[in-house]
């Protein structure tokens, strides 16, 4: 594969913690494959999913059958008919889920460093709620003190429609992101 970089196997603990954290009770992708099923697994199943997401990971090649997703339109509120009131899931199937939560975490473990504590978007165990808790207590703060604030709100609405994903790549390498990654 052009640009690839190597980085270490697929390791069966990474296996299982993917697998734990994919959540019961949802739909199933196009395998029909729940995640109560795959988390039933015994130890020659979870040998063999990592045989199978390690060689995808050595070759870049993966089966079309786990390529196949199922996009379902979700209305953000009732009676919902225009598309921006929408918001699109894709079911996959739950083999895929595991190595994408692979590879997502071993980006994570590499940018983690680099986030700054005031970060609270795509950060795990934080989100808004916390943005708007620390944004309020900055607030407080100021009118405790009698000083002027100002704030400035951005919609970043479609603002990654148009990703340079060669730039990206680019700033995972940089990062020392290991993996395989075709640019």
């Amino acid at each position: 594969m052009k640009g690839n970089f190597a980085g270490p196997p697929i390791l069966k603990d990474e296996v299982r913690t993917a697998i734990w954290k994919i959540k019961n009770g949802k739909a199933t992708g196009p395998d029909n494959i729940a995640a109560e099923q795959i988390k039933a697994l015994d130890e020659f199943g979870i040998n063999k999913i990592t045989e199978l997401l390690d060689e995808i990971y050595e070759t870049g090649e993966i089966p079309k059958e786990m390529l196949k997703s199922i996009f379902i339109a979700l209305p953000k509120k009732d009676g919902a008919t225009e598309c921006e009131l929408h918001r699109t899931i894709s079911l996959m199937s739950q083999v895929t889920k595991i190595l994408l939560r692979i590879v997502m975490m071993r980006v994570r473990n590499k940018i983690r460093p680099e986030i700054g504590d005031t970060q609270c978007g795509f950060v795990e165990g934080k989100g808004t709620t916390n943005a708007v808790y620390m944004l309020r207590m900055i607030i407080e703060r100021a009118l405790e003190m009698q000083k002027d604030i100002y704030l400035c709100f951005i919609d970043y609405t479609k603002a990654f429609d148009r990703v340079k994903h060669w730039e990206m790549i680019k700033q995972l390498k940089q990062l020392h992101v290991e993996g395989k990654i075709s640019g």
